[in-house]
């Protein structure tokens, strides 16, 4: 059993609840208003947790890790940051949980499959594809058809998480044996 599973699960919670309170506010730097939010800098964090806890502890304890989160996450994002006069703000949290689910468990079995290749395939495949999945599921559901430039935000956005992502190799790395000892 994986004693880490409630923190690893309050962690992924906390990293949905962050994300999509900040995807609602656009970097106002440079004019990249039209092309990024703050939330791109902090979602990749979700599949950092998934990737460890799949590599350490299985695919098994992966997915409870997603599934407590996304209960943990939606609800917080229900109760703490969701305007329900606003429908934009509902239509953030609809799209943030099914993108997250959709998405994370996508991370998990792609993850899976591959574990078995060098180190760095696993986490980085699997997080790249998810980042796609999760990005275009969320804007599409969240902003399609408000005004908003969700598709420049969009793209702004997975840029960000995939550069992201690479980074995420160096803490994924540093983690393993952290993990698994726990």
């Amino acid at each position: 059993m994986c004693k880490l599973l409630p923190l690893l699960s309050a962690l992924m919670g906390v990293v949905v609840l962050s994300s999509n309170y900040l995807v609602q506010f656009p970097i106002k730097y440079y004019n990249l208003e039209e092309i990024l939010t703050y939330g791109a800098f902090t979602y990749p964090i979700a599949f950092l947790i998934t990737d460890l806890a799949n590599r350490s502890y299985g695919k098994l304890i992966a997915r409870k890790i997603v599934y407590i989160g996304f209960v943990l996450g939606i609800t917080s994002t229900l109760f703490f940051s969701t305007n329900f006069s606003d429908l934009i703000s509902v239509r953030i949290a609809i799209g943030s949980g099914t993108a997250f689910m959709v998405a994370q468990l996508l991370d998990v079995n792609i993850f899976d499959q591959l574990r078995k290749k060098k180190w760095f395939v696993a986490p980085l495949t699997s997080s790249f594809i998810g980042s796609i999945v999760d990005t275009f599921l969320f804007f599409s559901i969240s902003f399609y058809g408000t005004g908003i430039p969700w598709i420049t935000l969009c793209f702004g956005d997975l840029v960000v998480k995939i550069l992201v992502a690479l980074i995420m190799l160096i803490p994924f790395r540093l983690l393993l044996s952290t993990f698994k000892a726990a």
